[in-house]
């Protein structure tokens, strides 16, 4: 079995092996302390998902909060392998494409199986 990288955050490490050199656990990609949960909402790239983060902000003219979302584009390494539907943290790290800056650590809740894909 191959050495699993201790990547300073507290998720639990994959149970499979990959040779992704871009994997923060088997490669050599280093990840930066900023982390973020969400849903993934597509998986249909090479190697990379869509996690869509709900968020809230305040509107001070209204006195009120608004509901919003963004789309981060995550690299997903085999050994993780998220899948749309999945809740899944991922971390900030160097940037891997002209949209790539997040790479997929752990995955918080799988999707039912027979769902919506």
């Amino acid at each position: 079995m191959s050495r699993v990288r201790n990547i300073g955050l507290n998720v639990k490490s994959p149970e499979r092996e990959c040779d992704d050199p871009n994997c923060p656990f088997h490669g050599s990609l280093p990840v930066r302390l900023r982390t973020l949960t969400g849903v993934v909402v597509s998986d249909k790239m090479q190697k990379t998902v869509i996690v869509r983060r709900d968020y809230v902000k305040y509107v001070p003219k209204y006195k009120r909060y608004e509901r919003r979302k963004s789309h981060i584009p995550a690299h997903n390494p085999p050994c993780i392998n998220a899948r749309t539907g999945d809740w899944v943290r991922i971390a900030e790290c160097r940037p891997l494409s002209k949209t790539v800056s997040f790479v997929v650590v752990e995955v918080i809740r799988r999707a039912e199986k027979g769902g919506k894909r």
